[in-house]
């Protein structure tokens, strides 16, 4: 791993703008008006503490210009919401869509901040009927505020998990179907989709991509042109953090995340696709 001891700022993400979006999506900024393939995740799309997240890994092989539309903490909302998003999606020679989490969004129960996801900014009547013991006052990120929730009430938050799930997959379904051009659907996870989700297990303890199953995964495939799954390997995860930039008061942020070794495990497997594809 590399430290950087003066702070936070270690690794230079280059960050740009791309037409009128209030986004700052991750650099060098590349041209929108040569043939590119468009990125859209989260976190690990982003490549937090990574010099070289898997976009840039892919593009070395194809040859093709890799925008990196990825977004960090980002739930699907940011992603459908963004018209240059849209646009750069629908004038790509394809998008690789990453498979993100179900709690960053919008839904019955509650609202996001509409560019950074994971912020929860207000419970809904709804929300406030099913939890009256809860002061939602006291949360400013959606994780915290859902495991809060479960442990008050397993059997109240099975219902609560259900509407992020439903949400999630009409979300995900819409951004795929916006899309005019090839699409690209990723898992990229230290593990394989569950079946279900756990119903004994706080949501601040499970894997990411929180609350997304394998069922939930096979009703989006049709929608799009490719599906790759990719499991990355006891050896990728033992590598730790090793190659990855941090400071050291990010160093438990940087622990929870996929390094190198992973990211170039889904460049490959992402990159083998994409030459037929494209």
């Amino acid at each position: 791993m590399t430290y950087d001891v003066l702070g936070a700022g270690a690794l230079d993400y280059a960050p740009c703008r791309y037409g009128n979006s209030k986004l700052l999506f991750r650099g060098p900024q590349r041209r929108l008006d040569a043939p590119y393939v468009a990125f859209l995740g989260g976190t690990a799309t982003y490549g937090k503490f990574i010099k070289s997240p898997f976009p840039a890994l892919v593009e070395s092989d194809l040859g093709v210009n890799c925008v990196n539309f990825g977004v960090s903490n980002a739930g699907v909302d940011v992603l459908v919401n963004d018209a240059l998003i849209g646009d750069a999606c629908n004038g790509s020679v394809a998008t690789v869509v990453q498979v993100i989490g179900a709690q960053n969004l919008s839904n019955r129960f509650y609202t996001v901040h509409p560019r950074r996801n994971d912020r929860f900014v207000t419970a809904s009547p709804l929300l406030s009927a099913v939890y009256p013991e809860v002061d939602f006052a006291e949360f400013h990120f959606t994780k915290h505020m859902l495991s809060c929730l479960y442990q008050v009430s397993k059997d109240r938050f099975a219902v609560v998990r259900g509407e992020l799930q439903k949400a999630w997959l009409a979300r995900m379904q819409l951004l795929l179907k916006r899309i005019s051009g090839k699409t690209v659907l990723v898992w990229f996870a230290d593990h394989a989709p569950l079946s279900e989700e756990p119903i004994g297990l706080d949501p601040a303890k499970a894997k990411t991509p929180l609350f997304v199953t394998r069922q939930m995964l096979d009703e989006l495939k049709p929608w799009a042109n490719s599906f790759v799954e990719v499991v990355v390997t006891p050896e990728a995860l033992a590598a730790g953090t090793d190659g990855m930039v941090f400071s050291q008061m990010e160093a438990m942020a940087a622990a929870e995340m996929l390094g190198p070794k992973a990211h170039g495990e889904v460049a490959r497997q992402l990159g083998e696709v994409l030459h037929d594809l494209i």
